[in-house]
């Protein structure tokens, strides 16, 4: 069953691209038509790519590994966030921090940083700073908060990304592409695909489309982290009775070596 249909993206507006003039080449076998001087997106083509970048990112998240979600256009911040937090994903809706990726130790000090300074809060020096420190060590985790909050789980590099506007997100495609990190993401008819290993061509202007795209990979990953929550389980019940089994192997082994120490204490 596909994840989607051709219907409810074309009610959330999906199929709307750029102007023609505004058109990237490399975008051609994506689109559909041109009507009104507005290049249409290629719907069925969507459908596949949509199930395509859904099952992978599926296998990622079942996986135990992190996909780290990238959009900081106005329209799509808070629709990622909400999304996002409900798969407990990281995610980046402010500015891009350059070298995010490709500096990444600078990046986890000041996420140790920020949790640093929320132990001083807890402790009970932080009632002996003056309260001209206390306002500049509040401001300065304000600070770090907005730009690395959503990100202080990201202990290591994440295995995928997941963007929203490659054009205005292009940094951050850079650092992945640098490292080999694979790059899943809502391509519109003004942007190239090339370089990208999922590319879903779609309206990425339109919070309906945003929200409709966003939603089915979030709930792809919840799937893959359901799966991966029942299988543990299910090896923490198998890890049982073979545990039981060693307990009463060994109490068998011991008693067997009381009956040989009693049968030879009898011959004596």
């Amino acid at each position: 069953m596909p994840r989607t249909n051709f219907q409810e993206l074309l009610d959330a507006g999906v199929h709307f691209g750029h102007l023609k003039r505004k058109w990237n080449p490399n975008m051609a076998p994506y689109i559909f038509m041109e009507k009104n001087g507005i290049h249409i997106i290629d719907l069925q083509k969507t459908v596949v790519k949509i199930d395509e970048a859904a099952a992978a990112l599926k296998q990622i998240a079942k996986s135990g590994r992190k996909i780290l979600f990238v959009a900081t256009k106005k329209q799509a911040k808070d629709i990622v966030a909400d999304n996002v937090g409900t798969v407990n994903m990281p995610y980046v809706v402010e500015r891009w921090p350059g070298g995010m990726l490709t500096n990444f130790p600078t990046i986890r000090k000041a996420v140790k940083k920020m949790i640093s300074i929320d132990k001083m809060m807890k402790d009970n020096s932080w009632d002996n700073l003056s309260k001209r420190e206390k306002l500049q060590i509040t401001r300065q985790r304000a600070k770090l908060e907005k730009v690395l909050g959503s990100i202080a789980d990201l202990t290591r590099l994440p295995a995928a990304l997941f963007i929203v506007d490659v054009l205005k997100e292009k940094i951050a495609v850079r650092e992945a592409q640098k490292l080999g990190i694979p790059v899943f993401a809502m391509v519109d008819t003004n942007s190239d695909p090339e370089g990208l290993d999922f590319v879903i061509p779609a309206n990425d202007d339109a919070s309906q489309s945003i929200r409709l795209i966003t939603r089915i990979m979030c709930d792809a990953i919840g799937e893959g982290l359901n799966e991966r929550k029942v299988e543990r389980e299910k090896e923490g019940d198998d890890e049982k009775p073979k545990k039981a089994k060693s307990k009463k192997s060994a109490a068998k082994a011991e008693t067997e070596k009381v009956d040989v120490e009693n049968d030879t204490k009898e011959k004596e």
